[in-house]
C-alpha cells in the first residue's frame, strides 16, 4: 500500500526545529508511527511494544536513553511513564531541538505525564484517523468554516467523491485504504486488541464480554445526546459503571464527547454533551451495517452521515494544528418552535448540530443525509441573536446536495465532500 501523505507533516518540520520534543498521540491504528518514519527516516526508532525495551526504559531509563541517545524516535511510550523523567533531564542539558520524538495511543495517560514532566519543553500534536481531504489527496488544510471564503477557497482543490456512502462506510484507518485488506476482519481483530490491550491498561475492566456490549451500545447511539442511564439499563450495569467505561472510550480516542454551548441567556438548554465516535466505520463494524448500500438506505444512516460530517469537521481543525474544543459545540433547547412552511404550522425541536465559534462569531451548521436542504431545518438558528457579546455569521446545512447554493440571505447548503 502506498503511503498517504498526512496534513500534519508540515507542522511536525517546524515542531522538529522549535521544540527539544514533540509528542504524537491519537488513537491505537491512525498511523502514527507510519508518520513519524515516513517524515524522518534517518531517526533511530525504537518501540515500548518490545517486552524487553519496555523493561529496560522502566526499570533503567538512564541507561535506555544512553543505549538509544538522541535524536531518537520512541514509540507507545505511554508503556513507561517512568522514562518522562529521564527524557527532562536530557531535554534540560541540551539546547538542540528536535531530541526526542514521542508517540502513544492513550492521550489521556500521556497528557498526565508530559504536564507533570515535560511542560513547556515538548510540543503535541494530535492525529486522527485520514480525513476525507487525505483519502482524495487533497492538499487543502484550512479548518471548514460555512462562508462564501471558505467555499471559494475549497473550491479551488475539491476533488469529489463519486459515492460518499463508501468512504463512510470504510472508516479513516490507514490500513483499510489497501483494496486488499478485509474490511471485516481488520475491525473484528482491533475491537479484539484494544479491548484486550488498552481497556485493561487504562482501568481494571474484568467483564470484557459486559463492556463489548457496551461498546455496541454506545455505537448504536452515535450522534444522540449521551444518557447513561439507558446504557445503563441496556447493558445491565450501574451508571457509574457506564460513566466510567465512557470516560475510557474518550480517554483513548475511539469517542469525542460534544459539549452544549453555554450563555446565562439560554436557560432552558439542555446540558449534557452528545456522544460521537471518532471512525464511523467502526461505528457501521459494531452495529452491524455491513455494506454502504445497506448503510445508506439504514435507519442508522442519519447519525452515522452526522458522525461523518462531525468528525470530518474536526479533523479539519487538528490537521491545522488547531485545538477544535475551542471552537465547536450544540444547542438543544426544552422548548419547541412553531415555524411556517407552504402554509402549514409546523413544529420543530430547538436543535443547532453544531456551533463553530470563531472571533466572537457563531457559525450555526445543520448536518442531514438528503440531497436536498431546507431551509425550515433552520428555525432555530435564530436563537444565537439572543447571546450578548456575539454575532451570528453564516449558517449552513451540510447535506448530500449536489453543489453549493443559497437557501436564504444567510443561509448556505454546502455538500458534504467541501470539509
Amino acid at each position: 500500500m502506498n503511503y498517504i501523505s498526512r496534513a500534519l507533516e508540515d507542522r511536525l518540520y517546524k515542531y522538529e526545529k522549535t521544540y527539544k520534543s514533540i509528542l504524537v498521540t491519537g488513537a491505537r491504528q491512525v498511523g502514527k508511527s507510519t508518520l513519524l518514519k515516513k517524515a524522518f527516516p534517518d531517526r533511530r526508532y525504537v518501540s515500548l511494544d518490545d517486552p524487553f525495551l519496555e523493561q529496560q526504559a522502566r526499570e533503567a531509563g538512564d541507561m535506555f536513553l544512553t543505549l538509544n541517545a538522541p535524536p531518537v524516535t520512541i514509540d507507545e511510550v505511554q508503556r513507561a511513564k517512568e522514562l518522562f523523567r529521564y527524557i527532562k533531564i536530557k531535554c534540560d542539558e541540551s539546547e538542540e531541538k528536535g531530541l526526542f520524538f514521542l508517540s502513544g495511543s492513550q492521550p489521556f495517560h500521556l497528557m498526565q505525564n508530559v504536564s507533570e514532566s515535560l511542560s513547556g519543553r515538548i510540543g503535541i500534536i494530535e492525529l486522527s484517523g485520514l480525513s476525507m481531504r487525505e483519502c482524495m489527496r487533497d492538499a487543502f488544510n484550512s479548518h471548514f468554516l460555512p462562508t462564501m471564503e471558505y467555499v471559494i477557497e475549497r473550491k479551488k482543490t475539491l476533488k469529489k467523491r463519486e459515492n460518499i456512502w463508501e468512504i463512510i462506510h470504510l472508516g479513516g484507518y490507514p490500513e483499510l485504504q489497501d483494496a486488499d485488506k478485509e474490511w471485516n476482519a481488520f475491525y473484528a481483530d482491533y475491537v479484539k486488541t484494544y479491548m484486550e490491550r488498552d481497556v485493561r491498561e487504562l482501568a481494571a475492566v474484568q467483564d470484557l464480554t459486559a463492556f463489548r456490549q457496551f461498546i455496541i451500545a454506545a455505537a448504536a447511539r452515535t450522534g444522540e445526546i449521551l444518557n447513561f442511564s439507558a446504557i445503563a439499563s441496556e447493558i445491565g450495569k450501574d451508571v457509574k459503571t457506564v460513566k466510567n467505561w465512557i470516560s475510557i472510550l474518550e480517554a483513548s480516542g475511539i469517542v469525542y464527547l460534544l459539549e452544549p454551548y453555554t450563555s446565562n441567556v439560554l436557560k432552558r438548554a439542555i446540558k449534557s454533551p452528545k456522544l460521537y465516535f471518532r471512525d464511523t466505520g467502526l461505528v457501521c463494524y459494531l452495529t452491524r451495517w455491513l455494506t454502504p448500500e445497506t448503510l445508506a438506505y439504514g435507519a442508522m444512516s442519519g447519525p452515522v452521515f452526522e458522525t461523518f460530517a462531525v468528525s470530518e469537521i474536526l479533523k479539519s481543525f487538528s490537521n491545522e494544528g488547531l485545538d477544535y474544543r475551542h471552537f465547536v459545540s450544540y444547542y438543544r433547547g426544552r422548548d419547541k418552535k412553531k415555524t411556517t412552511e407552504d402554509g402549514k404550522l409546523q413544529e420543530l425541536e430547538s436543535e443547532i448540530d453544531l456551533i463553530i465559534e470563531e472571533n466572537g462569531v457563531l457559525y450555526p451548521i445543520e448536518i442531514k443525509k438528503n440531497t436536498q436542504a431546507k431551509a425550515i431545518t433552520t428555525a432555530a438558528f435564530d436563537v444565537l441573536d439572543q447571546i450578548p457579546g456575539k454575532r451570528r455569521g453564516m449558517g449552513a446545512i451540510l447535506c448530500n446536495c449536489p453543489q453549493v447554493g443559497a437557501l436564504r440571505e444567510n443561509i448556505l447548503q454546502i455538500p458534504v465532500w467541501y470539509i
